[in-house]
């Protein structure tokens, strides 16, 4: 208002004032407000989908061999969470507080032994634990028992599956089924008793992967592979191959059912009934690799 203007200095100071106490409330509520998006954004979710962000993606378990896997699965995403976050804060910590240069900036030329004696050892000290807990795991997952009630040849062949069931039914020394391209196999399972599988192939490298059994193998040509499992679930589960096998590969896929004991005998005795025994070995011979005289097991 004057011709010295001090009236509007003050007026605008105040404003800014005003507006600087203002920031920090604005700053407060988004922490409450993100809380709510959050919340309002799970809650329009299902309970299937919570549950599989539990288990950060991994489909539902259904074999004695997932709390191995999840375990280890969701223990290597909290430790890599926490060297993440402890290796950006260093970043933004540098950043920001040596963000002029100055007296307190260190000197870039001069070493600083403790610092890197820890930047030496912490990566060591992370392999360690990882690779420890990998085994760990990893013996729980592959561990097979002495006797296994069932034994089951898995023959992945251009470009479906056989399965031959290796159990006497009727007297007969063993059964099986195939798949088609229209037709994709049917694998079935009894639950909670142990499962011994064998996977060969007579033609290519394919793989045997049941998601929710969280287990996959590869089946190679020539090689015997072996698993072991057992279902704890029943149900109905998807199956597949999870190699590029060929012209095909996108239909070799598969059916997995878990049944009682009983459902299972009396699939067996189907087959059985349907003169599909003994063993179909797929392709010619599943334990003979293409262009090579020798079989498996031969010198």
């Amino acid at each position: 208002m004057g011709s010295n203007g001090t009236p509007g200095v003050v007026a605008r100071a105040t404003g800014r004032k005003i507006r600087a106490a203002a920031r920090p409330a604005k700053r407060r509520l988004l922490v409450p407000a993100a809380v709510v998006v959050g919340t309002l954004v799970l809650a329009g979710c299902s309970a299937e989908t919570n549950a599989q962000w539990k288990r950060l993606g991994l489909p539902e378990g259904a074999t004695d061999r997932t709390e191995a896997v999840r375990s280890l699965w969701i223990g290597a995403w909290i430790a890599a969470l926490i060297i993440g976050v402890l290796v950006w804060a260093l970043i933004l910590y540098a950043a920001v507080r040596y963000r002029k240069r100055n007296d307190d900036a260190p000197r870039q030329t001069r070493y600083n032994l403790p610092l890197e004696v820890l930047y030496t050892l912490a990566p060591f000290a992370i392999i360690g634990v990882l690779f420890f807990y990998t085994v760990e795991h990893g013996n729980k997952i592959t561990a097979m028992s002495d006797n296994p009630q069932h034994t089951i040849n898995v023959v992945g062949q251009q470009w479906q599956w056989t399965f031959n069931y290796k159990e006497t039914v009727d007297g007969q020394d063993g059964v099986w089924e195939t798949g088609t391209l229209d037709k994709p196999a049917e694998l079935w399972l009894p639950v909670n008793e142990s499962v011994h599988f064998e996977l060969t192939s007579p033609d290519v490298i394919h793989s045997f992967w049941v998601p929710s059994f969280y287990f996959k193998l590869d089946v190679i040509p020539g090689r015997t592979n072996k698993l072991e499992l057992t279902p704890t679930k029943t149900g109905t589960f998807a199956g597949k191959c999870a190699e590029l096998c060929g012209l095909y590969h996108s239909r070799m896929v598969f059916t997995v059912k878990v049944v009682t004991a009983d459902e299972y005998q009396a699939h067996l005795r189907e087959l059985a009934a349907k003169g599909q025994t003994g063993a179909a070995t797929g392709g010619q011979d599943a334990t003979t690799i293409p262009g090579h005289g020798e079989q498996e097991g031969e010198k």
